[in-house]
């Protein structure tokens, strides 16, 4: 049976926020599996905020993706066509499945998936690329230790909200930063110690006044103001994280450097990058520990789900406008 796919493909390399016009939505046939393949029925895609890093043109972790090619993201779906021995009709799988209806694949790189753990849109949020962004950058690099006072920036986002609840979970004194009263009163839901609205206080300020004793281990997802701010209040041996710069993403001028970096010599601390692909053989380990805690009551997950593929333009700018409450996830049909 011919199936019609639709999806989105990059047509413009955005200026500042992502505009509708820098996207094309497409039709085409789907052809048939060949021997080795299947298909796939996306159900979830992941919207992220490294999504906008990928339309740059320029080197990155990853290479940007190409003017006329499928929008790159996050996603899973079930088979529902298949001539691949290890890939059954009904099995549901994660991977880089795109902006779109369905997937042709031939199974590298992709992760089964078990619905029986939790909701698909879990398997995108806390037990997914975000959640697992959060247990290594925290665990490996942050090497958070029991009485460590730990901050976070993003705080009540899909990654955020993730480090802050294995802190606790950990020992620490957790401080988040997000904007806005909701979200403030949101990380007080997830049992972090203080919270910084960043919309209404003087960052620097509040942060000397949650951490009288320095910054032990300050996870970064904003970069910019917020990143200049933590590093005036650093710990000695203090350890950053540095996951994304959500704040700097849609600049039309250079991307503002810290020029508070002096502060990692005089406290003889580090700053590290970390992108999460580098875990990719833990991934089942960091899945199943974070599935006990779930299951335990110490760690609480929250999508913010749009529905509809056509919606992606308009619910990818969320990200940037701080509209979406938890992870944002787009159900396809």
């Amino acid at each position: 049976m011919m199936r019609k796919n639709h999806r989105f493909t990059l047509a413009a390399r955005p200026v500042g926020l992502p505009k509708p016009t820098d996207f094309a939505y497409e039709e085409e046939d789907l052809r048939e599996p060949g021997d080795g393949e299947f298909v796939v029925s996306v159900q979830y895609i992941s919207l992220d905020p490294a999504m906008r890093g990928w339309m740059n043109e320029g080197k990155s972790y990853v290479r940007p993706v190409a003017i006329g090619e499928l929008m790159r993201a996050m996603a899973i779906g079930s088979v529902i066509e298949s001539k691949h021995p290890r890939f059954a009709v009904g099995t549901h799988v994660a991977g880089l499945f795109g902006l779109q209806e369905y997937a042709m694949s031939n199974g590298e790189g992709l992760m089964p998936i078990d619905p029986k753990l939790a909701p698909l849109p879990v398997m995108l949020s806390t037990l997914g690329m975000p959640g697992l962004t959060a247990y290594f950058g925290l665990l490996d690099i942050g090497k958070p230790v029991a009485g460590n006072t730990v901050v976070v920036s993003g705080a009540a986002g899909a990654v955020g909200s993730v480090v802050g609840q294995i802190a606790k979970i950990h020992g620490c004194r957790v401080v988040g930063i997000a904007g806005g009263a909701d979200k403030c009163r949101y990380l007080g839901e997830l049992g972090f110690d203080a919270a910084i609205d960043y919309k209404a206080a003087d960052v620097k300020a509040a942060l000397r006044e949650s951490c009288p004793k320095g910054i032990d281990v300050f996870f970064d997802n904003v970069g910019g103001d917020i990143l200049d701010a933590a590093l005036t209040q650093l710990a000695p041996r203090a350890r950053i994280i540095i996951c994304g710069a959500i704040s700097q993403y849609n600049n039309t001028t250079p991307v503002k450097g810290p020029s508070n970096y002096l502060s990692l010599l005089v406290n003889r601390a580090s700053m590290t990058g970390m992108v999460v692909f580098d875990y990719t053989p833990r991934f089942p380990a960091a899945i199943a520990e974070m599935a006990q805690w779930m299951a335990a009551g110490k760690l609480r997950s929250r999508e913010d789900i749009v529905q509809g593929l056509a919606q992606f333009p308009q619910a990818l700018l969320k990200l940037f406008t701080g509209e979406n409450h938890g992870k944002l996830v787009l159900q396809v049909a």
